[in-house]
């Protein structure tokens, strides 16, 4: 077991994936992650696992379905990673220059705030929520149903997760798409607005719309609540300002304008508007009851 790890964190180490970021935390549990060199010529297989060389060996960590297609294994091992999969585990399989080694299987934890944050989500207006995965569906199952998700869509590959996300464009005025993998960012790309978590890939928080610095699920409400707070801001500012310049154009019309008064009004109008956007640093991140418009 140790052996496949070894392999399995050399391969992933430098990754930010999910389950790498397990494999990694599995190896340091026992205390040799550190120890251990990163694979070399490490190449990402988009939605189906990662391949490197390791010690001089080409070495794939990968799903079931690339090495159905691409790596000879006995039926006993897909029994069991289908076992596996009942139990809501997702499994990647190990080979070693074209030869099955083992597999590894790891297990979905959900987020303890993740439903609080889905219900916060539903009163602010957001319509629905769909969890789009590259897992298997019974591990994609079982987390959703922890999390109170109803939709769900696994076993997808990036592209069939940008299909999936035009597929909700067609649905809905407007699709956001959370994501912290680089499996994730060409959904990102393809939604309204695609919002990556701070914490993952590059790829991810270079092609989102919105990054939040951090972690944490509860930065969602927030950010949305935030959001709604800029654009009411906004919107007041422009029509403060386009109400000046009628005003003062009214009193030009009637004779009653003059240059000060035009700079006054110009000036005035630039300070209050700058005043009122100021006090959106003074934001309450606590929840306050809105409509029904979805997100």
């Amino acid at each position: 077991c140790d052996d496949l790890l070894r392999a399995a964190t050399m391969l992933e180490r430098r990754s930010e994936h999910p389950l790498a970021r397990a494999v990694v935390n599995a190896a340091s549990q026992r205390g040799f992650a550190f120890d251990l060199a990163p694979a070399q010529n490490v190449v990402a297989l988009v939605g189906q696992g990662v391949s490197g060389d390791v010690g001089g060996h080409h070495m794939v960590l990968g799903s079931h379905a690339y090495f159905d297609a691409k790596v000879p294994h006995a039926a006993p091992v897909c029994q069991e990673i289908g076992a596996m999969a009942d139990r809501g585990c997702t499994s990647m399989l190990l080979s070693e220059d074209g030869r099955y080694r083992g597999y590894i299987a790891v297990a979905d934890a959900i987020r303890q705030e993740s439903q609080p944050v889905l219900a916060e989500l539903h009163a602010l207006g957001v319509e629905t929520s769909v969890l789009l995965t590259g897992d298997n569906r019974a591990a994609a199952t079982a987390i959703a149903q922890q999390a109170g998700i109803r939709d769900v869509r696994a076993e997808l590959l990036p592209a069939q997760k940008v299909d999936a996300v035009k597929e909700l464009l067609d649905q809905y005025d407007v699709t956001a798409m959370v994501g912290d993998g680089i499996n994730d960012a060409p959904a990102l790309a393809a939604a309204s607005v695609g919002i990556a978590m701070g914490a993952g890939s590059a790829q991810a928080l270079e092609t989102a719309d919105v990054a939040l610095m951090g972690n944490e699920l509860r930065k969602l409400p927030y950010a949305l609540r935030l959001a709604r707070a800029a654009m009411r801001t906004i919107r007041a500012n422009i029509a403060f300002a386009i109400g000046i310049k009628l005003l003062f154009l009214g009193l030009v019309l009637f004779g009653l304008g003059n240059m000060w008064l035009a700079v006054l009004a110009d000036v005035g109008a630039s300070l209050l508007v700058t005043l009122n956007g100021t006090r959106l640093l003074r934001f309450d991140a606590q929840p306050q009851s809105n409509g029904s418009t979805p997100l």
